[in-house]
């Protein structure tokens, strides 16, 4: 009787360790992405910027559950190495503790996903303890939610001023009941702080060399997504160019009757 194959054992929540290599993370919403990327990273976020990237929202507030498990569900089956975290879409759990671990017991059941992360300060730190203790494996944000984009009046630096400092981290100590957390466009002394006084992983978008990790939004590091560039972006590729230009040879090519050719065809003698 044969062995049975060895699987790549994927990474646990546990692996996210404070302190040391730093952690990377990047966003990813289909197979063939979080193919490409499972090698090279930490963990995949499916976060619901995934509204904006891909559905061409102006926020991420229309996503919904069900988009949020297909696409989740699809970087699990792209991935087989890399930790993967899938965001709470807004409305499915801040109502109650007990509608949050609805929504993210479905959310792991159907995706598979090992944990998944929700965005808030001092008001879900009941949230997150019912969640872990009931096994969800939280990842908390704070600093620019922008889930609260409506009600922030815009997506605007957080911790500027001393009682906005002091107010994220505060939320920041609050969220560490979770085992790990996003610090989201917050200015840097604030987040070195929190990094500092938290005692889980702290992982940063536009906020701080100083964190234990960081993660972009895949479209923006391979210029794909064009409609802005974030200041605390840094871009890898231009690839919206070379798109662009292959339709263009490609749709030039189809109007010349050069494609398709003998060699593209069955049957051809």
């Amino acid at each position: 009787m044969s062995a049975r194959p060895d699987k790549t054992k994927r990474r646990g929540v546990g692996d996210l360790a404070k302190g040391g290599v730093p952690i990377v993370g990047l966003t990813a919403y289909t197979a063939p992405v979080a193919r490409l990327l499972d090698p090279h990273v930490d963990f995949l976020l499916v976060g619901d910027s995934v509204g904006m990237v891909v559905y061409g929202f102006d926020t991420t507030v229309p996503v919904t559950v069900e988009m949020m498990i297909a696409h989740g569900a699809a970087v699990m089956r792209g991935s087989a190495q890399t930790l993967v975290v899938v965001d709470l879409p807004f409305g499915s759990y801040q109502a109650s503790r007990e509608q949050a671990f609805r929504t993210a017991a479905r959310i792991m059941a159907e995706t598979g996903c090992t944990g998944i992360k929700l965005e808030g300060g001092a008001e879900m730190a009941e949230t997150v303890q019912f969640l872990t203790e009931r096994g969800i494996p939280v990842m908390g944000h704070v600093g620019l939610l922008p889930q609260s984009v409506n009600a922030a009046g815009g997506f605007k630096v957080q911790g500027r001023g001393r009682d906005e400092a002091e107010r994220v981290l505060a939320a920041a100590i609050a969220e560490a009941g979770a085992f790990a957390l996003v610090i989201e466009g917050t200015v840097e002394p604030v987040t070195r702080a929190i990094t500092d006084a938290v005692p889980v992983p702290t992982i940063g978008i536009g906020a701080s060399p100083a964190c234990d990790g960081q993660i972009l939004v895949t479209d923006d590091v391979l210029g794909v997504f064009t409609d802005f560039k974030p200041r605390f972006v840094k871009r890898y590729a231009e690839l919206a160019p070379l798109i662009a230009q292959a339709a263009e040879a490609y749709a030039t090519d189809v109007r010349a009757r050069r494609f398709p050719g003998p060699e593209h065809c069955f049957g051809v003698r």
